[in-house]
């Protein structure tokens, strides 16, 4: 497996990874990349591609033809021409002698556009595996919302409890008891939405190498497990090495080939034509031959290679345009990954203990009477969301760290010894 394969089959899971005793029902994040990467149509369609590009290049090696003819003169006609007693045959070899270098203009030209379909497939498979690692986060974040709706739904079980306990020692209305049944419901929802998700994001999955009814689940680890990436100075610099750019360097051969064989044209060829005759007043054989050359090749050629001039010209704007965009689209992807880097960190190591504290402390207190129910449901609810906040953080952090290890390729991720599992409470 390639770095820049190795570095996507990390984002997602980052923690240990280990398969299960029933493996064909589970699929790692390379199973994933290895499937699109055998089947996936566009790629299948490059290599057709070159098969065709191939061909075109065995055809611009190919010198002009030689062509035989053969004439008949003086025949069928009146007189002593008068049927084939007057005939006289000639036969001919003529062919085309090219100037200018024409053959090496389109062999290189050929050639060329061999050598950038290699760099497009190249793109083409990092955006593949780019969309493999996102549609398999989506699996992996429909799973974390389901462990959340199940922490959820056990906390708004044991509101239950409390509350009808409150209600048998007539201590609280019966509403306060169809309230808490009621959020246990919208838990209960939570969780069959996020089932719900994990099947159409295994569908949507599954859809990539053509699979109809999937049956298999992710093997994942914890998303909110983020490595540390390079300062933003040293992504800028990787972006040289992006196939996006790279492209253009096969391009700018494309043209730079283009630009040769228009100039190639400026030389007119030489039509060429040599035979013998029979000559049948005599009986005799004589040689014919013939040059012949179109004039004014050169001037016909100037707009060819002004048009070729431009778009070697016009590449190098568009280059500077792409490098622009990659680089804009480098910076706001790094931004939101720190910012929700930081978000994911502050809220595990500071608010969801300070909340599981505050929960466990309002539980207690409203078993004893202390406090009343919407307090403790307060205190759920607030847990429950700074975990479905931490959730979408860690989200939008590994949706951006796909974004720049498309971009860089660089393989900068947490080793799986190195993954924690502390980040969620």
């Amino acid at each position: 497996m390639s770095v820049r394969l190795a570095a996507f089959a990390a984002l997602v899971a980052v923690s240990a990874i280990a398969w299960p005793a029933n493996a064909a029902d589970r699929l790692s994040l390379d199973d994933a990349f290895a499937r699109v990467a055998e089947s996936h149509p566009d790629l299948r369609l490059l290599g057709a591609r070159h098969n065709v590009l191939a061909a075109e290049l065995g055809r611009a090696t190919l010198r002009p033809p030689l062509v035989a003819g053969a004439s008949v003169e003086n025949a069928f006609g009146t007189g002593e021409a008068s049927g084939l007693s007057g005939a006289e045959l000639t036969l001919t070899l003529a062919s085309v002698l090219e100037r200018g270098g024409k053959l090496d203009a389109r062999r290189t030209l050929a050639q060329s556009r061999i050598d950038a379909l290699a760099v497009e497939r190249e793109a083409r498979r990092l955006d593949l595996l780019a969309e493999v690692a996102r549609r398999y986060l989506a699996m992996v974040a429909a799973q974390r919302q389901r462990e959340i709706a199940e922490l959820d739904i056990a906390q708004r079980q044991r509101t239950v409890a409390g509350a009808r306990q409150r209600l048998q020692a007539g201590a609280s209305p019966e509403s306060v008891v169809l309230t808490a049944q009621a959020a246990l419901a919208r838990a209960e929802l939570d969780r069959a939405r996020a089932e719900q998700r994990h099947a159409a994001a295994r569908q949507h999955l599954a859809a990539l190498w053509g699979e109809r009814s999937p049956t298999f689940d992710a093997v994942a680890g914890d998303p909110t497990v983020l490595p540390e990436v390079p300062a933003f100075a040293t992504l800028a610099s990787l972006l040289e090495q992006t196939p996006e750019l790279a492209q253009f360097v096969g391009e700018r051969r494309i043209r730079e080939a283009r630009l040769q064989l228009a100039r190639a044209d400026a030389k007119a060829d030489l039509d060429w034509e040599v035979g013998i005759r029979r000559l049948q007043s005599t009986d005799d054989l004589a040689l014919v031959g013939s040059v012949s050359m179109p004039l004014g090749a050169s001037r016909r050629a100037q707009p060819e290679i002004r048009v070729a001039e431009a778009e070697l010209t016009a590449l190098e704007i568009e280059r500077e345009s792409k490098g622009l965009s990659l680089y804009s689209t480098l910076a706001e992807a790094h931004g939101r990954y720190l910012t929700a880097q930081l978000e994911v960190d502050r809220l595990g190591t500071d608010v969801l203990p300070k909340l599981a504290k505050a929960e466990a402390a309002a539980e207690r207190a409203y078993r004893a009477g202390a406090i009343s129910y919407l307090e403790w449901a307060q205190l759920q609810s607030e847990r429950t969301a700074a975990r479905k906040q931490q959730l979408d953080a860690a989200l939008e952090a590994q949706r951006a760290l796909i974004e720049i290890q498309r971009l860089t390729g660089a393989p900068f991720v947490a080793a799986p010894a190195q993954a924690t599992q502390g980040g969620t409470p």
